[in-house]
């Protein structure tokens, strides 16, 4: 981090601008570098409180001038930038086990699943073990003899190997998971539908409720505001609320 000069040469620095913010009393200066060394963690400091405190600072001292105030702005951008970073949501793509931890009834009937194939691994690991001592007959019995054998095959019908096949192909008990909440509405869909809607407005502007007004459950209102902030988050769209609990401005942009 450089320290900006004066015109004779000399190093100016805010030394003498103090703050006190949870953890911390102390120069700004240290402040600035304990933060950019990851000694202190920016999500602590109110940059808001900082500010203030610095233009209180400058109203006081008779010693503030215009490359003092360059360097406080320059480190405060850079701490806002870094604040700015901690706080905005990353995207990251959702592996199997995020999947089952967020659905409570989709892991309960994976373990259930789990728990079927265990079995019949099991079953068949011990039938392999009894079927081991076994060994088929390479050769049959003489030509000689085939009159005193009875064909094995003289009394199955097409009615018995039908039942037969039946009874062995048949699938197993279907798991019911009718108890399993569907999921009807998704994050991707509302980003796709809040899109077009925007899209097709000439102004490409619209209000939170304008967005929603086709949707007849509450649940699908909530999957369209998280798809606003993913396109507010990607930079494709600008929100405006002008009070608190007010309506929610949209605005397209691309």
């Amino acid at each position: 981090m450089s320290e900006a000069a004066d015109a004779s040469g000399d190093t100016v620095t805010p030394t003498g601008f103090a703050v006190e913010v949870p953890g911390f009393q102390g120069p700004f200066r240290l402040l600035a570098d304990l933060i950019l060394e990851q000694k202190l963690d920016v999500c602590d400091v109110p940059i808001a409180s900082v500010t203030d405190g610095y233009l209180r600072y400058a109203k006081q001292t008779d010693t503030w001038n215009i490359e003092e105030a360059t360097w406080f702005l320059a480190i405060c951008a850079v701490l806002l930038e870094l604040k700015i970073a901690r706080l905005t949501p990353k995207h990251t793509e959702l592996d199997e086990e995020d999947m089952l931890g967020a659905s409570p009834d989709l892991a309960y009937a994976r373990s259930i699943e789990l728990h079927a194939f265990r079995k019949v691994a099991l079953e068949l690991a011990r039938r392999l073990e009894d079927e081991a001592g076994f060994f088929t007959r390479d050769v049959g019995p003489g030509p000689e003899y085939a009159h005193l054998y009875p064909d094995p095959m003289e009394k199955v019908t097409a009615e018995q190997l039908r039942t037969i096949a039946a009874q062995l192909l048949r699938p197993p008990p279907t798991l019911d998971l009718s108890h399993v909440t569907p999921i009807r509405f998704t994050v991707s869909d509302a980003i796709t539908t809040v899109e077009a809607h925007l899209r097709g407005l000439e102004a490409g502007q619209a209000t939170f409720r304008e967005l929603t007004a086709d949707c007849e459950d509450r649940m699908e209102k909530v999957v369209r505001f998280l798809a606003l902030l993913e396109l507010y988050r990607d930079g494709k769209i600008e929100l405006l609320q002008a009070a608190t609990f007010g309506e929610i401005e949209v605005e397209w942009r691309g």
